[in-house]
């Protein structure tokens, strides 16, 4: 990272680990990530809006993501922590608005009570996701983009007895 942004502050985010009734947890296939990897696929997540809460924060954003609503789903748990992670040097700078150097998330695992039916990628005026499945916990450090794969192994190991 060059100098010119270590200064730089973490956006604050949060992060959703939506699983279903068999153990499976969501991941979208995201609609601007191809210079990253054509084929990551991510759990949703998204930043806190100045002076908002954390579990409204991940509901409004799962919400806009999958098109989820917050009756459909109950909030398990909480990281114990904030999970870091450093954009790569191709894209600091370029990213929300060049104001931050990566992302400080919070992570709610998240029990789906609905049908896949309930899942609507164009919920939102602007969509994510160009596609969704549901994976086994384990895969998710793989389908990830390289720099969040720490964090997703952190996510899976503190869930894991949760989920």
């Amino acid at each position: 990272m060059s100098d010119e942004f270590a200064g730089l502050p973490y956006r604050p985010c949060v992060g959703v680990m939506l699983v279903n009734s068999a153990g499976r947890v969501f991941v979208g296939k995201r609609i601007d990530n191809k210079e990253v990897n054509a084929d990551a696929w991510q759990m949703p997540q998204g930043g806190i809006d100045e002076g908002e809460e954390l579990h409204p924060a991940a509901l409004r954003e799962l919400a806009e993501e999958t098109g989820v609503s917050p009756d459909l789903v109950t909030i398990i748990a909480e990281s114990r922590e904030e999970h870091f992670y450093d954009l790569p040097d191709f894209l600091m700078g370029k990213l929300w608005g060049g104001k931050y150097r990566g992302q400080r998330q919070k992570w709610l695992l998240m029990r789906f009570a609905g049908e896949d039916t309930d899942i609507n990628l164009e919920a939102h005026e602007h969509a994510e996701f160009e596609a969704w499945k549901w994976v086994e916990p384990e895969l998710l450090p793989e389908l990830i983009v390289p720099f969040k794969k720490r964090v997703y192994r952190q996510v899976v190991e503190e869930f894991r007895d949760l989920i």
